[in-house]
């Protein structure tokens, strides 16, 4: 563990001395705010929440403030990781498809989280992205899974959709893992104040462990 610790403060140090605008604050995350009608700003929360508890959890310096960037504007590349969430749809421009392409391309991490309704059209606007690519379920072994904590199953089942097991599905820039995606798992819904849900404090802390998952193997690969 003292070994994984040291490596995950080392890749960051080097990530971040890449990235002007987190040089001195820490890891953000940042909101990806796009067009088409879905509610991509909802449950602010989630994202300080789930700093904080990696700042409790981890030796990674980070700075647990909600922001968002507009997918069209320049903004994006300030930042390695952005997420993606929401209810209905989203559509992406030809120039906003290419901005995501050079993002990944130049090393950005994006998760997407289904808050329910947003699979198919995430499916569709993410072929334009990624036009030789469907996104492919990633096995319980995948390392995303056990970067420092351990899932052996995969996504957890924090909230009930539609009574369909969670599964966790990928996009890829060579052999990187450039997109991760969640479905019928979403773990940002127990990012979130404990109020807004009333999830039990065992399936927030799950929900919390899972996205510390996904951003150290993010920062790791």
């Amino acid at each position: 563990m003292k070994m994984q610790i040291i490596k995950i403060s080392i890749m960051f140090f080097l990530i971040c001395t890449t990235i002007q605008a987190q040089t001195k604050s820490g890891f953000q995350i940042a909101r990806l705010k796009y067009s088409g009608g879905g509610d991509w700003y909802n449950d602010p929360s989630a994202e300080v929440n789930l700093l904080d508890f990696m700042k409790r959890e981890t030796t990674i310096k980070v700075n647990p403030e909600y922001v968002f960037v507009d997918v069209s504007s320049n903004d994006i590349f300030n930042y390695p990781f952005l997420f993606i969430t929401g209810h209905g749809n989203i559509v992406l421009s030809e120039t906003e498809v290419e901005r995501l392409k050079k993002y990944v391309e130049q090393g950005g991490f994006i998760y997407i989280d289904d808050d329910y309704g947003i699979d198919k059209p995430i499916r569709r606007e993410f072929k334009k992205v990624f036009p030789n690519q469907d996104f492919v379920e990633l096995p319980f072994n995948h390392n995303i899974y056990h970067s420092f904590y351990d899932f052996k199953y995969g996504p957890p089942k924090i909230h009930e959709h539609n009574n369909k097991p969670p599964q966790g599905f990928g996009l890829f820039v060579g052999k990187r893992l450039a997109v991760y995606y969640t479905f019928e798992s979403n773990p940002s819904d127990g990012w979130v104040d404990k109020e807004v849900y009333n999830d039990s404090e065992e399936k927030r802390l799950e929900a919390l462990k899972f996205g510390t998952n996904i951003i150290i193997y993010s920062l790791t690969n």
